[in-house]
């Protein structure tokens, strides 16, 4: 099973992902947080260092575009290929945020098929790079679907990430699995699953179903218990690693908080910039420690940076 760590804006920049790979094994691709390009440039400095090679050293790393125009994503690619050497691209077709479904970006483009079809047309008679896609199955009903699997299915497309959650569901309801196994039984492309795979027990009910599926793509999951990746390989390998235990080592969580912790302070200034990133760390991990509510609320409320140290040391330890 090759498992990939998906893009979370605002989350899973590098400074996560060093920390992460640092202390935590089993991921083959890391996704970058979405690149927005426009007509005046490529990449805005912040994006540049999300993927310069030298702030992402023994990583596989794809850069992710959101754009709706073809001649920006072609500017984005050959600038990320050119200048900092990736072959490989992906497209966003999954972000459900208002403010980007509301540009046609994002899940928001599925809204224009015909427009997406021509996108496809500009770029692949023009780019050099490998193009995943990660998408939604739609923008509000499961039935667009089988449409935006024909046009997907016309082009060489690397790989196909699917959500299947439609755009107006958010990250609530249920994956809808029934839509997931129409791209199995039709799709030529090579096929990612994405979605709700928290704990090793949803890995085993989605093997169950779709044994044939090779390509597993982890987000939330792995932000609320980063040994996920490892306990699943463990599984697929029929071994045992450090990882395959559901119980929380602290001594590799503390390494990995701390490390991250430690570059967040190198680069930001103030305590609350800090503080608004390591809260972000403790929304998703504090559910490997529902024994610990008083002192996760002591991390939420706190404003200075040695308040923070005080309820995490109580935790870590």
């Amino acid at each position: 099973m090759e498992i990939y760590f998906a893009p979370l804006e605002g989350i899973t920049g590098y400074i996560y992902r060093n920390a992460f790979h640092d202390y935590f094994t089993g991921i083959d691709k890391y996704f970058t947080p979405f690149l927005s390009p426009n007509q005046n440039r490529a990449l805005n400095p912040k994006e540049i260092r999300d993927v310069l090679p030298e702030n992402n050293k023994g990583m596989y790393i794809v850069p992710q575009i959101l754009t709706n125009r073809a001649e920006y994503f072609l500017r984005a690619a050959d600038e990320l290929e050119e200048r900092y050497g990736y072959g490989e691209v992906n497209l966003n077709l999954g972000c459900p945020s208002r403010t980007v479904v509301t540009k046609g970006k994002g899940a928001g483009f599925l809204a224009k098929p015909e427009e997406l079809d021509a996108f496809f047309q500009e770029i692949f008679g023009k780019l050099r790079s490998k193009v995943s896609v990660k998408a939604r199955i739609g923008v509000n009903s499961p039935k667009e679907f089988c449409h935006l699997l024909e046009i997907f299915d016309k082009y060489p497309l690397y790989e196909l990430i699917i959500h299947p959650r439609v755009q107006k569901d958010f990250y609530n309801n249920t994956p809808n699995w029934g839509a997931f196994e129409e791209a199995v039984d039709t799709s030529c492309n090579s096929l990612c699953y994405n979605g709700d795979i928290f704990t090793l027990e949803d890995y085993r009910r989605l093997k169950a179903q779709f044994p044939e599926i090779k390509k597993l793509m982890l987000g939330r999951g792995l932000l609320r218990n980063p040994a996920l990746a490892e306990m699943i390989k463990a599984e697929e390998s029929g071994g045992k690693t450090k990882g395959t235990s559901e119980a929380v080592d602290k001594k590799r969580l503390k390494g990995f908080h701390d490390r991250m912790y430690t570059d967040y302070k190198a680069v930001m200034s103030g305590d609350k910039n800090v503080l608004f990133k390591m809260k972000e760390f403790w929304v998703y991990a504090g559910n490997l420690f529902p024994e610990e509510e008083k002192q996760l609320k002591r991390i939420r409320k706190a404003s200075r940076l040695w308040e923070y140290d005080e309820a995490v040391g109580w935790i870590l330890g």
